[in-house]
């Protein structure tokens, strides 16, 4: 214990943050307790709680450095490419990657966003993660404004309630695909990459105008 105190903080927290990822993957956030990130990692239940006040909060840290990283991902990738569809492509890749990889922290995009930030009860890391979001958000929008102006997509697109139903559509169809690929399989006859190929394809169609 005596070398634990003489770590800074940070490498605490990312002892407990990791192994909590771990158990989070195994058994689910709602199935893993306290007790048990404490256990995996080494601490006792009382030290745990000098590092993080509370399950929610590690989840918190853990969803901001998952989505930091579909925000990297993307920043640096859209740059590169040369049309829209490449660009949308590429959005579509992440996404899937992203849910693929981060499969717990992809079902949390999913549900009630929190905008209350000034509520003395909102995790920093979840104002960071707000701001995560909303910078994904704006590559969207810019993706659907350089389209428009490329004549690729509909002239008549809104941007930011498209820029909105494309992230949940996307992140649905992926959501769906992962939790019934067997169905998809058996009742359609196609892989999840295809079924998943054929929505994109039909969202993509749908806000550039073609048949």
């Amino acid at each position: 214990m005596g070398r634990r105190k003489k770590e800074p903080r940070s490498v605490h927290r990312e002892n407990i943050s990791s192994a909590a990822a771990t158990l989070f993957m195994e058994k689910g956030i709602s199935q893993t307790s306290m007790d048990d990130i404490a256990k995996a990692a080494g601490y006792s239940k009382a030290t745990l709680y000098v590092y993080f006040e509370s399950k929610e909060e590690i989840v918190s840290v853990l969803v901001l450095d998952s989505m930091k990283g579909l925000c990297a991902y993307l920043s640096s990738d859209i740059q590169r490419q040369e049309s829209t569809r490449e660009e949308y492509n590429l959005i579509c890749q992440e996404l899937v990657r992203y849910q693929e990889e981060y499969p717990f922290y992809f079902k949390m995009t999913l549900k009630k966003i929190n905008i209350q930030l000034e509520d003395q009860n909102t995790y920093p890391k979840e104002k960071e993660t707000f701001q995560v979001g909303e910078e994904i958000n704006e590559m969207i929008k810019s993706v659907l404004l350089s389209g428009m102006e490329r004549g690729d997509l509909r002239a008549d697109l809104e941007v930011a309630p498209t820029s909105f139903a494309c992230w949940g559509m996307l992140t649905g169809l992926i959501q769906l695909a992962a939790s019934k690929e067997e169905y998809i399989k058996q009742s359609m006859g196609l892989s999840k990459e295809q079924f998943l190929q054929y929505g994109f394809d039909m969202l993509y169609h749908f806000i550039a105008g073609t048949d």
